[in-house]
Protein backbone atom coordinates (compact mmCIF):
# COMPACT_ATOMS: atom_id res chain seq x y z
CA UNK A 1 0.00 0.00 0.00
CA UNK A 2 2.63 2.29 0.55
CA UNK A 3 4.44 1.38 -2.22
CA UNK A 4 1.66 2.04 -4.34
CA UNK A 5 0.54 5.46 -2.76
CA UNK A 6 4.07 6.89 -3.66
CA UNK A 7 4.52 6.06 -7.06
CA UNK A 8 0.23 6.12 -6.87
CA UNK A 9 -0.06 3.45 -9.29
CA UNK A 10 -3.49 3.41 -8.88
CA UNK A 11 -5.62 6.10 -7.48
CA UNK A 12 -5.02 6.45 -4.25
CA UNK A 13 -9.11 5.63 -2.99
CA UNK A 14 -8.77 2.14 -5.11
CA UNK A 15 -5.21 1.50 -2.80
CA UNK A 16 -7.16 2.59 0.13
CA UNK A 17 -9.77 -0.70 -0.30
CA UNK A 18 -6.93 -3.04 -0.07
CA UNK A 19 -6.91 -3.82 3.83
CA UNK A 20 -10.89 -4.60 3.39
CA UNK A 21 -10.01 -7.02 0.76
CA UNK A 22 -6.72 -8.46 1.42
CA UNK A 23 -7.09 -9.04 5.72
CA UNK A 24 -9.89 -10.81 5.87
CA UNK A 25 -7.86 -13.41 3.06
CA UNK A 26 -4.69 -13.35 5.50
CA UNK A 27 -6.67 -13.78 8.67
CA UNK A 28 -5.35 -10.49 10.25
CA UNK A 29 -8.74 -9.52 10.98
CA UNK A 30 -12.56 -10.91 10.11
CA UNK A 31 -14.54 -8.85 7.51
CA UNK A 32 -16.45 -6.99 9.94
CA UNK A 33 -13.31 -5.36 11.59
CA UNK A 34 -11.97 -4.43 8.52
CA UNK A 35 -14.75 -2.66 7.22
CA UNK A 36 -15.32 -1.28 10.47
CA UNK A 37 -12.80 1.62 9.97
CA UNK A 38 -14.51 2.93 6.86
CA UNK A 39 -17.16 3.99 8.86
CA UNK A 40 -15.22 5.87 11.54
CA UNK A 41 -17.38 9.17 13.03
CA UNK A 42 -14.02 11.44 11.67
CA UNK A 43 -14.84 10.28 8.20
CA UNK A 44 -18.15 11.35 9.04
CA UNK A 45 -16.89 14.88 10.46
CA UNK A 46 -15.13 15.08 6.96
CA UNK A 47 -18.60 14.58 5.16
CA UNK A 48 -20.09 17.51 7.17
CA UNK A 49 -17.52 19.85 6.54
CA UNK A 50 -17.87 18.69 2.69
CA UNK A 51 -21.31 18.92 2.81
CA UNK A 52 -20.75 22.58 4.47
CA UNK A 53 -18.27 23.41 1.36
CA UNK A 54 -20.70 22.67 -1.22
CA UNK A 55 -23.22 24.75 0.16
CA UNK A 56 -20.36 27.65 0.25
CA UNK A 57 -19.74 26.88 -3.37
CA UNK A 58 -22.81 26.30 -4.78
CA UNK A 59 -24.12 29.37 -4.19
CA UNK A 60 -20.92 31.95 -4.74
CA UNK A 61 -20.55 32.46 -1.14
CA UNK A 62 -16.69 31.93 -0.56
CA UNK A 63 -16.35 34.08 -3.64
CA UNK A 64 -18.32 37.22 -2.08
CA UNK A 65 -16.34 36.97 1.33
CA UNK A 66 -13.16 36.93 -0.86
CA UNK A 67 -13.45 39.67 -2.89
CA UNK A 68 -14.72 41.70 0.18
CA UNK A 69 -11.29 41.08 1.93
CA UNK A 70 -9.28 41.88 -0.82
CA UNK A 71 -11.20 45.00 -1.34
CA UNK A 72 -10.60 45.84 2.55
CA UNK A 73 -6.92 45.20 1.99
CA UNK A 74 -6.01 48.13 -0.62
CA UNK A 75 -5.02 48.65 -4.19
CA UNK A 76 -1.48 48.77 -3.82
CA UNK A 77 0.64 45.96 -5.44
CA UNK A 78 1.63 44.60 -1.30
CA UNK A 79 -2.12 45.28 -0.27
CA UNK A 80 -3.30 43.26 -3.17
CA UNK A 81 -1.00 40.44 -2.47
CA UNK A 82 -2.01 40.86 1.11
CA UNK A 83 -5.95 40.41 0.45
CA UNK A 84 -5.61 37.56 -1.80
CA UNK A 85 -3.65 35.65 0.74
CA UNK A 86 -5.65 36.97 3.78
CA UNK A 87 -9.05 35.85 1.40
CA UNK A 88 -6.98 32.22 0.26
CA UNK A 89 -6.27 31.37 4.00
CA UNK A 90 -9.77 32.17 5.52
CA UNK A 91 -11.90 30.16 2.73
CA UNK A 92 -9.34 27.27 2.91
CA UNK A 93 -10.38 27.28 6.44
CA UNK A 94 -13.10 25.66 5.15
CA UNK A 95 -13.62 23.94 1.71
CA UNK A 96 -10.48 22.24 -0.30
CA UNK A 97 -7.34 24.01 -0.84
CA UNK A 98 -7.87 22.59 -4.40
CA UNK A 99 -11.55 24.72 -4.77
CA UNK A 100 -10.01 27.63 -3.21
CA UNK A 101 -7.13 28.01 -5.52
CA UNK A 102 -9.56 27.56 -8.65
CA UNK A 103 -11.63 30.07 -7.45
CA UNK A 104 -8.97 32.64 -6.77
CA UNK A 105 -6.82 32.02 -9.60
CA UNK A 106 -9.34 33.74 -12.38
CA UNK A 107 -9.83 36.99 -9.56
CA UNK A 108 -5.74 37.05 -9.47
CA UNK A 109 -5.52 37.06 -13.66
CA UNK A 110 -7.73 39.48 -14.07
CA UNK A 111 -5.67 41.65 -11.24
CA UNK A 112 -2.29 41.10 -13.14
CA UNK A 113 -4.05 42.01 -16.56
CA UNK A 114 -5.05 45.07 -15.18
CA UNK A 115 -1.32 45.99 -13.83
CA UNK A 116 0.12 44.72 -17.12
CA UNK A 117 -2.22 47.43 -18.99
CA UNK A 118 -1.12 50.32 -17.02
CA UNK A 119 2.76 49.25 -16.98
CA UNK A 120 2.17 49.30 -20.64
CA UNK A 121 4.58 45.72 -20.80
CA UNK A 122 4.59 42.29 -19.66
CA UNK A 123 7.76 42.16 -19.25
CA UNK A 124 8.54 44.86 -17.22
CA UNK A 125 10.34 43.83 -13.90
CA UNK A 126 8.00 45.35 -11.26
CA UNK A 127 5.56 43.35 -13.17
CA UNK A 128 6.99 40.04 -13.31
CA UNK A 129 7.50 40.28 -9.36
CA UNK A 130 4.38 41.25 -9.00
CA UNK A 131 2.70 38.68 -10.51
CA UNK A 132 4.78 36.18 -9.26
CA UNK A 133 4.33 36.91 -5.85
CA UNK A 134 0.64 37.26 -6.25
CA UNK A 135 0.46 33.38 -7.95
CA UNK A 136 2.75 32.05 -4.97
CA UNK A 137 1.25 33.70 -2.39
CA UNK A 138 -2.13 32.25 -3.03
CA UNK A 139 -0.89 28.85 -4.04
CA UNK A 140 0.68 28.79 -0.41
CA UNK A 141 -2.22 30.66 1.07
CA UNK A 142 -4.45 27.60 0.36
CA UNK A 143 -2.69 25.03 1.78
CA UNK A 144 -1.59 27.07 5.13
CA UNK A 145 -5.14 28.11 5.63
CA UNK A 146 -6.29 24.08 5.92
CA UNK A 147 -3.54 23.98 9.39
CA UNK A 148 -6.28 26.12 11.03
CA UNK A 149 -8.56 23.71 11.11
CA UNK A 150 -9.35 19.71 11.73
CA UNK A 151 -11.84 19.97 8.69
CA UNK A 152 -9.38 22.40 6.57
CA UNK A 153 -6.88 19.71 4.59
CA UNK A 154 -7.52 15.72 4.86
CA UNK A 155 -4.34 15.56 7.15
CA UNK A 156 -5.30 17.00 10.00
CA UNK A 157 -8.76 14.57 9.96
CA UNK A 158 -6.57 11.34 9.63
CA UNK A 159 -4.41 12.48 12.94
CA UNK A 160 -7.17 13.29 15.01
CA UNK A 161 -9.20 9.74 13.75
CA UNK A 162 -5.68 8.10 14.59
CA UNK A 163 -6.17 9.64 18.36
CA UNK A 164 -9.26 8.08 18.68
CA UNK A 165 -8.62 4.72 17.35
CA UNK A 166 -5.57 4.24 18.94
CA UNK A 167 -5.79 6.22 22.19
CA UNK A 168 -9.50 6.77 22.56
CA UNK A 169 -8.73 10.46 22.88
CA UNK A 170 -10.75 13.33 20.94
CA UNK A 171 -9.11 15.98 19.63
CA UNK A 172 -11.71 19.10 20.03
CA UNK A 173 -12.27 21.19 16.69
CA UNK A 174 -12.01 23.82 19.12
CA UNK A 175 -8.35 23.19 20.93
CA UNK A 176 -6.97 22.81 17.15
CA UNK A 177 -7.83 26.00 16.58
CA UNK A 178 -6.31 27.50 19.52
CA UNK A 179 -2.93 26.08 18.15
CA UNK A 180 -3.93 25.84 14.38
CA UNK A 181 -5.09 29.65 14.19
CA UNK A 182 -1.92 31.27 15.58
CA UNK A 183 0.39 28.82 13.77
CA UNK A 184 -1.57 29.91 10.61
CA UNK A 185 -1.20 33.55 11.08
CA UNK A 186 2.94 33.01 12.08
CA UNK A 187 3.58 31.38 8.34
CA UNK A 188 1.10 33.78 6.89
CA UNK A 189 2.93 36.80 8.02
CA UNK A 190 6.19 34.57 7.09
CA UNK A 191 5.11 34.16 3.58
CA UNK A 192 4.12 38.08 3.29
CA UNK A 193 7.24 38.91 4.67
CA UNK A 194 9.20 36.57 2.18
CA UNK A 195 7.88 37.15 -0.84
CA UNK A 196 6.91 41.45 -0.32
CA UNK A 197 10.27 41.95 1.48
CA UNK A 198 12.57 39.73 0.66
CA UNK A 199 12.38 37.80 -3.01
CA UNK A 200 9.42 39.91 -5.08
CA UNK A 201 9.58 43.69 -3.85
CA UNK A 202 7.60 45.14 -5.92
CA UNK A 203 7.57 48.60 -5.16
CA UNK A 204 3.68 49.23 -7.19
CA UNK A 205 1.14 52.05 -5.70
CA UNK A 206 -2.14 51.82 -6.09
CA UNK A 207 -2.94 49.97 -9.04
CA UNK A 208 -5.48 51.76 -10.89
CA UNK A 209 -8.53 50.19 -12.23
CA UNK A 210 -7.80 47.37 -9.60
CA UNK A 211 -10.43 48.78 -7.14
CA UNK A 212 -13.17 49.22 -9.88
CA UNK A 213 -12.60 45.62 -11.04
CA UNK A 214 -13.36 44.23 -7.59
CA UNK A 215 -16.55 46.40 -7.15
CA UNK A 216 -17.42 44.73 -10.88
CA UNK A 217 -17.00 41.31 -9.50
CA UNK A 218 -19.14 42.05 -6.47
CA UNK A 219 -21.75 43.54 -8.89
CA UNK A 220 -22.13 40.22 -11.13
CA UNK A 221 -22.54 38.54 -7.73
CA UNK A 222 -25.41 40.96 -7.17
CA UNK A 223 -27.21 41.52 -3.74
CA UNK A 224 -26.64 38.76 -1.24
CA UNK A 225 -29.32 36.42 -1.98
CA UNK A 226 -31.58 34.06 0.35
CA UNK A 227 -30.06 31.27 -0.53
CA UNK A 228 -26.62 32.53 0.50
CA UNK A 229 -28.01 34.23 3.75
CA UNK A 230 -29.43 30.56 4.53
CA UNK A 231 -26.23 28.98 3.75
CA UNK A 232 -24.65 31.01 5.84
CA UNK A 233 -26.90 31.17 9.04
CA UNK A 234 -26.15 27.44 8.82
CA UNK A 235 -22.54 27.64 8.68
CA UNK A 236 -22.20 30.13 11.72
CA UNK A 237 -24.23 28.06 14.15
CA UNK A 238 -21.85 24.97 12.77
CA UNK A 239 -19.21 27.10 13.84
CA UNK A 240 -20.49 27.92 16.62
CA UNK A 241 -21.24 24.66 17.95
CA UNK A 242 -17.81 23.19 16.99
CA UNK A 243 -16.08 25.70 18.95
CA UNK A 244 -17.85 26.07 22.30
CA UNK A 245 -18.84 22.40 21.93
CA UNK A 246 -16.92 21.40 25.41
CA UNK A 247 -18.21 24.34 26.83
CA UNK A 248 -21.85 23.12 26.01
CA UNK A 249 -21.37 19.71 27.38
CA UNK A 250 -20.02 21.37 30.89
CA UNK A 251 -23.04 23.22 31.22
CA UNK A 252 -25.90 20.37 30.22
CA UNK A 253 -24.07 18.13 32.44
CA UNK A 254 -22.74 15.35 30.19
CA UNK A 255 -21.24 14.97 27.10
CA UNK A 256 -24.22 14.84 24.18
CA UNK A 257 -22.26 16.72 22.01
CA UNK A 258 -19.81 15.76 19.47
CA UNK A 259 -17.74 17.53 16.58
CA UNK A 260 -19.11 14.67 14.02
CA UNK A 261 -22.67 15.41 15.38
CA UNK A 262 -21.93 18.74 14.93
CA UNK A 263 -20.94 18.68 11.68
CA UNK A 264 -23.79 16.34 10.24
CA UNK A 265 -25.92 17.68 11.35
CA UNK A 266 -24.89 21.09 10.13
CA UNK A 267 -24.63 18.73 6.92
CA UNK A 268 -28.34 17.66 6.97
CA UNK A 269 -29.88 21.41 7.59
CA UNK A 270 -28.39 21.77 3.90
CA UNK A 271 -31.09 19.47 2.56
CA UNK A 272 -34.02 20.66 4.65
CA UNK A 273 -34.06 24.30 4.63
CA UNK A 274 -35.90 25.39 1.76
CA UNK A 275 -35.64 28.24 -0.19
CA UNK A 276 -38.47 27.88 -2.40
CA UNK A 277 -41.16 25.70 -0.58
CA UNK A 278 -43.94 26.23 -3.07
CA UNK A 279 -41.20 24.52 -5.52
CA UNK A 280 -39.70 22.08 -3.08
CA UNK A 281 -36.42 23.69 -4.01
CA UNK A 282 -33.85 23.54 -0.67
CA UNK A 283 -30.46 24.53 0.03
CA UNK A 284 -28.72 21.78 -1.51
CA UNK A 285 -30.29 18.59 -3.51
CA UNK A 286 -28.90 14.85 -3.88
CA UNK A 287 -27.59 15.73 -7.05
CA UNK A 288 -25.37 18.08 -5.65
CA UNK A 289 -23.29 15.35 -3.81
CA UNK A 290 -21.84 14.27 -7.07
CA UNK A 291 -19.40 17.03 -5.68
CA UNK A 292 -18.19 15.40 -2.90
CA UNK A 293 -14.85 14.14 -3.31
CA UNK A 294 -16.04 10.56 -2.41
CA UNK A 295 -12.77 9.10 -2.70
CA UNK A 296 -11.22 11.28 0.16
CA UNK A 297 -13.51 9.75 2.63
CA UNK A 298 -12.56 6.09 1.29
CA UNK A 299 -8.83 7.04 1.67
CA UNK A 300 -9.74 7.66 5.62
CA UNK A 301 -10.99 4.64 5.83
CA UNK A 302 -8.29 2.42 4.00
CA UNK A 303 -5.72 4.76 6.24
CA UNK A 304 -7.78 4.06 8.98
CA UNK A 305 -7.68 0.08 8.68
CA UNK A 306 -4.60 -0.43 8.10
CA UNK A 307 -3.17 1.57 10.82
CA UNK A 308 -5.40 -0.63 12.86
CA UNK A 309 -3.99 -3.55 11.72
CA UNK A 310 -0.45 -2.36 12.05
CA UNK A 311 -1.30 -1.84 16.01
CA UNK A 312 -3.00 -5.08 15.98
CA UNK A 313 0.27 -6.66 14.27
CA UNK A 314 2.33 -5.07 16.78
CA UNK A 315 4.34 -3.47 14.27
CA UNK A 316 4.20 0.27 15.40
CA UNK A 317 5.38 -0.84 18.67
CA UNK A 318 8.27 -2.70 17.23
CA UNK A 319 9.23 0.55 15.78
CA UNK A 320 8.54 2.62 18.53
CA UNK A 321 10.69 0.67 20.85
CA UNK A 322 13.77 -0.03 18.14
CA UNK A 323 14.02 3.83 17.82
CA UNK A 324 13.77 4.71 21.44
CA UNK A 325 16.05 1.82 22.34
CA UNK A 326 18.93 3.44 19.84
CA UNK A 327 18.09 6.92 21.01
CA UNK A 328 17.68 6.67 24.12
CA UNK A 329 19.05 10.01 25.40
CA UNK A 330 17.28 11.87 22.74
CA UNK A 331 15.13 14.84 24.30
CA UNK A 332 11.51 15.76 23.10
CA UNK A 333 12.33 19.31 21.29
CA UNK A 334 14.92 16.93 19.50
CA UNK A 335 12.76 14.42 18.43
CA UNK A 336 9.82 16.98 17.71
CA UNK A 337 12.53 18.65 15.37
CA UNK A 338 13.63 15.99 13.79
CA UNK A 339 10.24 14.21 12.92
CA UNK A 340 8.76 17.78 11.74
CA UNK A 341 11.78 17.65 9.24
CA UNK A 342 11.34 14.37 8.01
CA UNK A 343 7.85 15.21 7.16
CA UNK A 344 8.25 18.57 5.75
CA UNK A 345 11.17 16.82 3.21
CA UNK A 346 8.58 13.55 2.43
CA UNK A 347 5.56 15.64 1.65
CA UNK A 348 7.44 17.41 -1.02
CA UNK A 349 7.63 14.03 -2.94
CA UNK A 350 4.41 12.68 -2.22
CA UNK A 351 1.26 13.30 -1.02
CA UNK A 352 -0.10 14.85 2.29
CA UNK A 353 -2.77 12.58 3.33
CA UNK A 354 -0.69 9.15 1.97
CA UNK A 355 2.37 10.64 4.46
CA UNK A 356 0.14 11.24 7.29
CA UNK A 357 -1.46 7.67 7.09
CA UNK A 358 2.01 5.50 6.69
CA UNK A 359 4.10 8.03 9.54
CA UNK A 360 1.92 8.76 12.15
CA UNK A 361 1.36 5.43 13.19
CA UNK A 362 5.02 5.24 13.39
CA UNK A 363 4.95 8.30 14.91
CA UNK A 364 2.75 7.09 18.19
CA UNK A 365 4.76 4.21 18.07
CA UNK A 366 8.20 6.67 18.31
CA UNK A 367 6.01 8.49 21.40
CA UNK A 368 5.08 4.97 23.06
CA UNK A 369 8.37 4.20 22.97
CA UNK A 370 10.08 7.45 24.08
CA UNK A 371 6.54 7.61 27.21
CA UNK A 372 5.36 10.97 25.42
CA UNK A 373 2.32 12.24 25.10
CA UNK A 374 1.22 10.86 21.48
CA UNK A 375 -0.15 14.15 20.32
CA UNK A 376 2.94 16.38 21.47
CA UNK A 377 4.65 14.36 18.05
CA UNK A 378 1.95 13.75 15.88
CA UNK A 379 0.61 17.37 15.48
CA UNK A 380 3.97 18.99 13.84
CA UNK A 381 4.23 16.29 11.79
CA UNK A 382 0.78 16.92 10.74
CA UNK A 383 1.38 20.29 10.16
CA UNK A 384 4.59 19.91 8.42
CA UNK A 385 2.70 17.75 6.13
CA UNK A 386 0.63 20.44 4.77
CA UNK A 387 4.11 22.83 3.97
CA UNK A 388 4.65 21.56 0.93
CA UNK A 389 5.97 24.35 -0.74
CA UNK A 390 9.04 23.81 -3.17
CA UNK A 391 7.78 21.55 -6.26
CA UNK A 392 4.48 22.28 -8.75
CA UNK A 393 3.56 18.49 -8.54
CA UNK A 394 3.73 19.13 -4.39
CA UNK A 395 -0.12 20.11 -4.14
CA UNK A 396 -2.87 20.71 -6.28
CA UNK A 397 -2.66 24.69 -5.15
CA UNK A 398 1.19 24.68 -6.78
CA UNK A 399 0.32 23.10 -9.71
CA UNK A 400 -2.73 25.30 -10.30
CA UNK A 401 -1.34 28.34 -9.76
CA UNK A 402 1.54 27.32 -11.57
CA UNK A 403 -0.56 27.06 -14.99
CA UNK A 404 -0.80 30.59 -14.79
CA UNK A 405 1.87 30.63 -16.66
CA UNK A 406 3.81 33.40 -14.31
CA UNK A 407 5.95 31.05 -12.15
CA UNK A 408 8.88 29.40 -12.82
CA UNK A 409 10.10 25.94 -11.05
CA UNK A 410 13.50 27.75 -10.01
CA UNK A 411 11.08 29.92 -8.49
CA UNK A 412 8.80 28.31 -6.47
CA UNK A 413 11.55 26.11 -5.10
CA UNK A 414 13.62 28.85 -4.07
CA UNK A 415 10.83 30.39 -2.16
CA UNK A 416 9.66 27.04 -1.33
CA UNK A 417 12.90 26.36 0.35
CA UNK A 418 12.92 29.58 1.97
CA UNK A 419 9.14 29.28 3.76
CA UNK A 420 9.57 25.59 4.49
CA UNK A 421 13.06 27.15 6.60
CA UNK A 422 10.91 29.48 7.98
CA UNK A 423 7.64 26.95 8.76
CA UNK A 424 10.02 24.26 10.56
CA UNK A 425 11.14 26.90 13.06
CA UNK A 426 7.33 28.50 13.73
CA UNK A 427 5.88 25.09 14.19
CA UNK A 428 8.81 23.66 16.07
CA UNK A 429 8.25 26.73 18.47
CA UNK A 430 4.39 26.29 18.15
CA UNK A 431 5.02 23.05 19.08
CA UNK A 432 7.38 23.51 22.75
CA UNK A 433 5.14 26.49 23.65
CA UNK A 434 1.78 26.65 22.48
CA UNK A 435 0.62 23.08 21.97
CA UNK A 436 2.34 21.80 25.30
CA UNK A 437 0.36 24.15 26.70
CA UNK A 438 -3.14 23.22 25.59
CA UNK A 439 -2.68 19.31 25.26
CA UNK A 440 -0.26 19.22 28.72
Amino acid sequence: MVTWWVTEAVPLPVTALLPMVLFPLLSVSTVREASQPYGDPVIFLFMGGFILALGLEKYNLHERVALNLIRLTGTSGNGIILGFMLATALISMWISNTATAVMMLPIASSVTSLLAKEIGQKDHPKFQKFATGLMLAIAYAASIGGIATIIGTPPNVVMVGYMKRFYNLDVSFSNWMIVGIPLMIALLASCYFIITKILYRNGLKAIEGSEQLIHRKLSELGKITKEEKLVMVIFSITCFFWIFRQNINLLIGKNLLDDTTIAMTGGVFMFLLPVNLKESKFILEWKDMKGLPWGILLLFGGGLCLAQGMEDAGLVQIVGNKISQQGAAISLPALTFLLTFISMALTEVMSNVALTTIFVPVVFGIADGFHINPILLAMPVTFAASCAFMMPVSTPPNAILFASGYIRVKEMIKTGLLLNLFSLVIIFIISMTLMKWVYA
